[in-house]
């Protein structure tokens, strides 16, 4: 059937059963359009609760006074800090859904994990802003001082804050995904996440360059774009970004925390399996996707002779 053919009298010959499963990219791809305006609707809900976040954007852009704009993003982040952290847990848990292939019921699932992970995700929110305020102001102040006091040993310590950051970004990685599908404590959390930054470094370099490709394109619309950029912040910033960490970050989960827990219990992990491995044996009706013949509409003979009057 056409796109645009309307033809709907028409049937294919279904989806097979055990038709091969998407990987990789074209996985990627399959769930990043086919859950487009899904996202859309899931950026709007975290761009809601996160609103003083966002704001940060304007004053960096206009106010030039460095000091100024480092006391009011500081404010406004800190401002958001408590919803923060719920935030990134309530669209860590709608994409989990959107991963495992789970049907969601967006404002539903978002609020949920908002809410049930609260107080957790808020301390955590609390230390990824102090983290980006550490990373801001060393960007900020001690560039400063070096020309002032002529010294380069105050890039040492904007060296020590910016890697701190970068870890605490990888971190960032894991600990949302793992509060949102496990019971960890948040002790345990911070300790896995730390160690995931570390034994999958591989993926997450992968995923730092390409939120950095991402994050560039968004960067030249807020340099040279700035309406077109706010636009696309409350419709499309956050979420797409997002599933780029959650479809790399989590199969990495799956491995080393979920995986292990079910079998040191004997269980199989029923996130890895469809349920094809229920008994078939008293089944009545095969699942014939796949295999059926295409149905075609009859093709309507024309009958010799004048063609219709239409009055």
């Amino acid at each position: 059937m056409g796109l645009f053919s309307h033809d709907y009298e028409s049937a294919g010959p279904g989806i097979a059963k055990n038709a091969p499963k998407k990987k990789g990219i074209a996985l990627f791809f399959d769930i990043f359009f086919r859950k487009f305006w899904l996202m859309i609707g899931l950026n709007m809900l975290f761009f809601l609760v996160t609103i003083p976040m966002w704001a940060t954007l304007p004053v960096m852009y206009y106010v030039s006074d460095p000091t100024v704009s480092l006391v009011i993003v500081a404010v406004l982040l800190i401002a958001s800090a408590v919803n923060l952290g719920p935030a990134m847990a309530g669209i860590s848990k709608v994409i989990r859904l959107f991963l495992l292939g789970r049907h969601s019921f967006i404002a539903r699932d978002f609020f949920k994990g908002f809410r049930e992970n609260y107080l957790k995700a808020s301390l955590l929110g609390i230390i990824d802003v102090v983290a980006v305020l550490s990373a801001y102001a060393g960007y900020v102040e001690y560039p400063y001082l070096a020309q002032l006091y002529d010294s380069k040993i105050f890039y040492v310590p904007m060296v020590i804050s910016f890697s701190v950051a970068i870890v605490i970004l990888m971190m960032n990685y894991y600990i949302f995904l793992m509060l949102t599908a496990t019971d960890l404590s948040l002790k345990n959390l911070i300790k896995n996440s730390f160690a995931l930054a570390f034994v999958a470094l591989k993926q997450n370099v992968i995923t730092t360059v390409l939120l950095v490709l991402v994050g560039s394109f968004y960067v030249v619309l807020f340099i040279y774009m700035m309406p077109l950029f706010m636009l696309m912040i409350p419709l499309f910033s956050v979420v797409p970004m997002w599933l780029i960490v959650c479809f790399n970050s989590y199969p990495v989960i799956q491995k080393y925390v979920i995986t292990p827990f079910y079998e040191n219990r004997g269980e199989v992990n029923p996130e890895l399996t469809d349920g094809s491995e229920e008994i078939e044996e008293e089944t009545l009706f095969e699942d014939m996707g796949g295999k059926e013949k295409s149905i075609e509409k009859p093709v309507e003979k024309r009958k010799k002779g004048k063609g219709r009057h239409i009055s």
